[in-house]
């Protein structure tokens, strides 16, 4: 990590505060505030759109071959990681991870960070670039790159000519390149080893920002190379000090770690929540890393089988804190193919070990496959969907099925509530709106012309799609 004595930045921790409320404007974050709930208080929202004809199409802007984190919008501005094959830099040549920032408004490319690939294909395959959705906060953005750093940076880049301390060393110093205010190294610094793609969408509280580390597997699947290094870390946000780390699934790692943490209040208090590659989840003291309860989302008799053919699932889904409870979904790496998963509501006023105290309710098996999306909760229903391509409404506080519809394509992104409406892209390259509510009624689907591997956002009164080569803005007009 570079060292930072006695740096201090100014931050707005607005963007990082948890609400189980929706808000209209900005989406600062993955899941759009702290406790990740993806639901927004926009409202006059188109349920279809036709991209060739540039109907309710306000812009639409290039990206890289592969991009699958989802877009977040903060001070007028667009962020989005991708690959390099976009050649937004032409003078930037390569196979590296980026960062984009656009102009909210017009699409236009504004700056980019740029981060070199690492050189062993199992930490970072090729052109899978930044996956990372940041944390905006004031003047600073916080995300994960391709080489497993936390990185705190400029949102101007070196848009303004200023080349923001202490970090003075970028490699890339252009007009349209990134100013990085410090880089934490979490595999020379903290030893971690992180298998496939370090991914992780930061969260913040208090002055913290938390991120996990991807920690997983050797290229043969057979060791973990780094047991003992952390699995959660947590660092000030002013400085990039690691304040501590956790590292409870620790050996027990089954693959790849790539949810995200998020933090909700329980009972007026704050809960870091964090699921494992162990298949646990845990809620932490979000100061001092103490455990308060942790839960075993395998039920008992599942066995892990590398390649999918098991029983056992890890969490790839991230955990939404929700009227004093914990809802996560479970799944595998999508190469795993299709399976039985799982979806919980844990209590979260408990403590200890809660498996056997914790559940609300769960649905599995038949009634719910392995999923690598996140729920989204409104007006006492639950939305989720699964890898197998079916989209579902639960009722959030007993989980009775209300409705249930085939997609007929895989999903990979997570469903977003809003302005009456539920949201969800597919690997077929369509964007399926559905009325919220307890009866099943479709609105709208349009073609977006390439694979949606993201969530859908709505900020400022517009939708931001990012396909796995462009990213969209799309309003009524």
């Amino acid at each position: 990590m570079k060292k930072v004595a006695g740096f201090v930045t100014t931050f707005c921790v607005a963007g990082c505060i948890f609400s189980s409320a929706a808000s209209a404007g900005d989406w600062p974050m993955w899941g759009g505030s702290a406790d990740r709930n993806m639901v927004s208080a926009e409202k006059n929202l188109p349920a279809e759109w036709d991209v060739e004809n540039k109907e309710n199409i306000k812009w639409v802007s290039k990206l890289g071959s592969y991009t699958y984190g989802t877009p977040v919008v903060a001070g007028g501005q667009v962020y989005v990681g991708t690959n390099n094959a976009g050649n937004l830099c032409p003078e930037i040549k390569g196979d590296k991870g980026v960062l984009v920032c656009l102009d909210e408004k017009t699409g236009k490319f504004l700056w980019q960070a740029t981060h070199d690939k690492l050189p062993s294909g199992t930490q970072d395959w090729p052109e899978q670039g930044i996956a990372s959705a940041p944390l905006v906060a004031g003047d600073r953005l916080y995300y994960v790159s391709n080489r497993c750093e936390l990185v705190c940076a400029d949102v101007k880049g070196f848009t303004d000519g200023n080349n923001d301390g202490p970090f003075t060393s970028e490699k890339y110093k252009g007009k349209q390149d990134a100013d990085f205010i410090w880089i934490l190294d979490m595999i020379g610094d903290l030893k971690v080893f992180p298998h496939n793609l370090a991914n992780c969408s930061p969260v913040a509280h208090d002055g913290i920002v938390y991120v996990c580390t991807s920690k997983g597997v050797d290229e043969g699947h057979e060791k973990l190379p780094s047991p003992n290094a952390p699995d959660l870390v947590a660092v000030e946000m002013a400085t990039g000090k690691v304040l501590w780390t956790r590292n409870d699934p620790g050996k027990n790692v089954m693959h790849g770690q790539w949810s995200s943490p998020a933090v909700g209040m329980i009972n007026g208090k704050p809960q870091l929540i964090f699921a494992g590659g162990d298949g646990w989840c845990y809620a932490y003291e979000p100061k001092t890393g103490e455990i308060i309860w942790k839960f075993n989302l395998n039920p008992k008799g599942t066995k892990w089988v590398m390649g999918g053919r098991g029983t056992k699932n890890s969490v790839i889904a991230t955990p939404v804190v929700f009227d004093n409870k914990v809802f996560v979904g479970m799944g595998q790496d999508p190469d795993h193919g299709e399976g039985d998963g799982h979806l919980y509501a844990i209590d979260a006023t408990k403590s200890g070990d809660i498996t056997n105290t914790g559940k609300i309710w769960h649905v599995g098996g038949e009634e719910f496959h392995r999923t690598l999306s996140t729920v989204a909760i409104a007006d006492g229903l639950l939305y989720a969907s699964d890898l197998s391509g079916y989209f579902y409404c639960f009722d959030v506080k007993n989980g009775k099925r209300y409705w249930k519809h085939d997609m007929f394509a895989p999903v990979w992104g997570s469903p977003l509530v809003a302005d009456g409406k539920v949201y969800l892209g597919t690997e077929d390259g369509e964007v399926i709106v559905l009325a919220q509510g307890k009866e099943l009624k479709e609105l709208g689907t349009s073609d977006v012309g390439n694979a949606v591997y993201s969530g859908v956002v709505a900020a400022n009164g517009k939708l931001f799609v990012a396909t796995r080569r462009n990213i969209l803005a799309i309003s009524k007009k």
